[in-house]
């Protein structure tokens, strides 16, 4: 056995462990900020917004986004936090200080009531805290790649306690392969990281899922709410896509816009509570069914506008839950449309979560991934995957039959 051999496979523990406790550290810091924020001690961020005061609803949001826009102005006054994929991919250093501190930023932000996702501070800390790690041994460019690109990904499947779906995102997002050792990889490491990071970050949620003699019917209602899903997704991807400024903003104009997008985060939030945070108070009601049709529809407008408002101010942060959450409303709005005007009685939680399985398909542009996030974030009975499958491949393959379409003379 040689040497680089021995040492890939101590790195692989060590990229393992690093994310466990990126993804721990993360969660603790931002349910630290929620509580301070809005000043409740137990339960959900959705239960401490309800139950917060429409003065503390408006101006914690604000007081983030201020903190957070001074750290981002201070540190790039040194230049750009280069994204972390395309340094993977181009083999550069990772910025280890610089990383951590943006990560930091966001966990404030989030914690704060940003309409933002979580997942991109423990990718990034992972992957600066893998590679101080591995960072002596004899390793090739090509291992080093393997191994970060998996530590993101295991961050990812830390945060969310989702091992399967932490690796296929290290796989196909971030590496772009199939290669049985990159598979290996992020597998280990994925499994590795949750299982460190489950005491802080597990979290159980009871629902009720439709029959299982039903799932036929399901899979032909899955396809059905396919478009919607593409036309909410390529709605989401245009405006956050438009609305990212190139290159990243670093003057003092920072403080004041992040402060204004918090502002009217919290402003939004006295009428609808569920709008502060990465998405999951969206998806917990949705799911729930706790949404009205005039509730879900305004999410579905609301979640991205407030994304793309944090995102042209100039912050950074995640876009898979923002996303997740945007396309549960909308099957919200299927779900409760077809039961009002057709007398249907379909669970809305398995069309929900569906529609949110295509637009984060069409988002991502990797369907198997958003079919298994959904369904190991969700929990629900096996046979529901193939459901969420068949709306996400259906949707990833209308939204590729479009771009086609679009490129052809």
């Amino acid at each position: 056995m040689t040497r680089r051999t021995v040492e890939y496979g101590c790195a692989v523990v060590v990229i393992g462990l690093c994310a466990g406790l990126a993804g721990a550290a993360t969660t603790v810091v931002l349910h630290w900020v929620e509580h301070l924020v809005y000043h409740y001690s137990f339960g959900t961020l959705l239960t401490g917004v309800g139950a917060s005061s429409p003065v503390r609803r408006a101006v914690g949001p604000m007081v983030g986004g201020a903190l957070a826009g001074l750290g981002w102005w201070l540190l790039r006054r040194g230049g750009d936090v280069p994204g972390l994929t395309a340094t993977i991919a181009a083999h550069r250093h990772i910025p280890r200080w610089r990383t951590s501190f943006d990560a930091g930023l966001q966990v404030l932000l989030v914690g704060a009531g940003a309409s933002l996702g979580r997942e991109g501070a423990p990718r990034q800390l992972a992957a600066a805290l893998g590679d101080l790690g591995i960072s002596r041994w004899s390793l090739t460019p090509r291992d080093r790649e393997i191994l970060l690109a998996c530590a993101a990904g295991a961050g990812l499947g830390a945060v969310y306690s989702v091992p399967l779906g932490g690796a296929l995102f290290a796989v196909r997002i971030v590496l772009g392969t199939w290669h049985p050792r990159a598979v290996g990889t992020a597998l280990i490491t994925s499994s590795l990281a949750v299982a460190v990071s489950s005491p802080v970050t597990h979290f159980e949620h009871a629902l009720v899922w439709p029959d299982a003699r039903l799932s036929y019917l399901f899979v032909l209602l899955a396809c059905a709410v396919a478009p919607v899903a593409v036309v909410v997704g390529l709605a989401f991807e245009a405006l956050t896509t438009r609305a990212r400024p190139r290159p990243q903003l670093r003057s003092w104009v920072l403080v004041p816009a992040v402060a204004l997008a918090g502002l009217a985060t919290g402003v939004c939030s006295i009428w609808w509570p569920e709008l502060p945070g990465n998405g999951r108070s969206i998806l917990t009601v949705s799911v729930d069914a706790g949404l009205t049709l005039g509730g879900a529809a305004v999410l579905v407008i609301l979640k991205p506008l407030l994304t793309a408002l944090f995102l042209r101010a100039g912050a950074v942060g995640g876009l898979i839950t923002p996303a997740l959450a945007t396309g549960a409303a909308a099957g919200t709005v299927v779900a409760l449309t077809l039961n009002q005007l057709a007398g249907t009685h379909f669970e809305v939680a398995a069309v929900s979560l569906a529609c949110a399985a295509g637009v984060l398909a069409v988002t991502q542009r990797a369907p198997l991934f958003a079919a298994l996030f959904v369904w190991e974030l969700a929990r629900p009975p096996l046979w529901l995957f193939v459901v969420f499958a068949a709306a996400a491949f259906t949707a990833h393959g209308l939204t590729v039959a479009r771009r086609r379409r679009a490129r052809a003379p």
